[in-house]
């Protein structure tokens, strides 16, 4: 059961607007329609609203039609925050149309090697990534990263934001000895461009981190785990969401070595945060209770978990329908709860709800 949210934050793989170009956008439309339609739709997604903010982002698509034509540059940004809500609604196959369109545009409207271009590409592969088509990802984050090592140079951030993404790849493909000097790269490009202590560089250090545990490398993704949650807390003050991720991800490091005791007051704190700053019913607070849940099941502390799951689950739920990978996530973990509770009936029943789900998948 995977109960880790790693942080990619560096990555902005699906960029709202495409990062900093929606600065630049909004500068030069103030006051429209379309400003503000893009401004309600990335208020609802950082409220984890995502079915709310796709409704506005279809809207926002249609303003920048009427206002700039079908094959502006401006249709393109708003395609990509489209297909941003659909993928974090694991709409996968709903967002594709969005993403091929703006990169269409991009590639017509700004030529083949625009930086535009390369973040459409990022952004594709990264929903071929969360497709499980390997395979077909590489090639895009490879063409990304050319064209920004062309555009910028091969120390730039944007380089280092591109070697991220295809060393998590590599990382989702178990090919570790592909990721690590990709990650090592990154960081080091990073560090250099924006200082030792900048958020970037957390992020960086938490990927690293990962693949450390993932090879078993315990004691040496303690130390990086902790410098990135170090960074942050300095940067962003003790209360805030990245330091929840920080925490949390550090915890599951604990947990994997059997430190319950170390791993539950870094859970309790994260849970805490993201309540506090995200509101009690958004998707990290679900993750935050799932991983709570899975500490506590570890422990033998059935009780204790079982309300955190069944909170999860309703809040996946509400937030996703009743059909999505984190919805089935929770109904299996509830099911092997009761399994390792002799309660084999509500294991079984929620059992044929997964298999159900799956055949409506297929």
């Amino acid at each position: 059961m995977d109960i880790t949210m790693n942080k990619f934050r560096p990555a902005l793989l699906m960029t709202i607007c495409c990062g900093a170009l929606l600065f630049a956008l909004l500068a030069a439309a103030q006051g429209t329609e379309w400003e503000a339609l893009n401004r309600e739709a990335l208020s609802l997604y950082r409220q984890g609203q995502y079915a709310r903010a796709e409704t506005v982002a279809r809207k926002a698509v249609e303003a920048a039609e009427r206002k700039f034509g079908p094959s502006h540059p401006n249709v393109a940004s708003s395609l990509n925050n489209l297909a941003l809500f659909h993928e974090k609604q694991g709409r996968y196959a709903d967002a594709e149309p969005f993403i091929r369109r703006s990169l269409a545009i991009w590639e017509k409207a700004l030529g083949p090697n625009h930086p535009d271009v390369a973040t459409a590409l990022n952004n594709l592969a990264l929903l071929r990534k969360k497709q499980g088509r390997y395979a077909d990802a590489e090639p895009l984050y490879r063409r990304s990263l050319a064209i920004d090592e062309k555009v910028h140079g091969p120390n730039h951030p944007e380089v280092a934001t591109d070697l991220n993404n295809l060393a998590t790849l590599y990382m989702a493909q178990d090919r570790y000895a592909d990721a690590e000097p990709l990650f090592r790269r990154s960081l080091a490009i990073w560090e250099k461009a924006l200082g030792p202590d900048h958020p970037g560089v957390a992020s960086s250090l938490n990927n690293l981190a990962l693949l450390r545990k993932k090879q078993g490398r315990y004691a040496d993704a303690e130390p990086l785990y902790r410098r990135s949650l170090a960074i942050d807390e300095k940067v962003h003050g003790p209360n805030h969401p990245e330091v929840a991720t920080d925490l949390n991800n550090l915890a599951t490091l604990y947990m994997a070595q059997d430190r319950y005791a170390d791993a539950e007051p870094l859970f309790r704190r994260s849970l805490a945060i993201w309540e506090k700053a995200l509101g009690p019913d958004h998707p990290d607070v679900a993750s935050s209770l799932n991983n709570l849940a899975a500490l506590y099941q570890a422990m033998g502390r059935y009780a204790d978990a079982e309300p955190l799951y069944q909170r999860a689950l309703s809040i996946r739920e509400k937030t996703f329908g009743s059909h999505h990978p984190y919805v089935v996530q929770s109904l299996n973990n509830l099911a092997n709860l009761y399994t390792a509770t002799g309660r084999s009936k509500e294991a079984e029943a929620l059992a044929r709800r997964v298999e159900e789900i799956r055949k409506v998948k297929r």
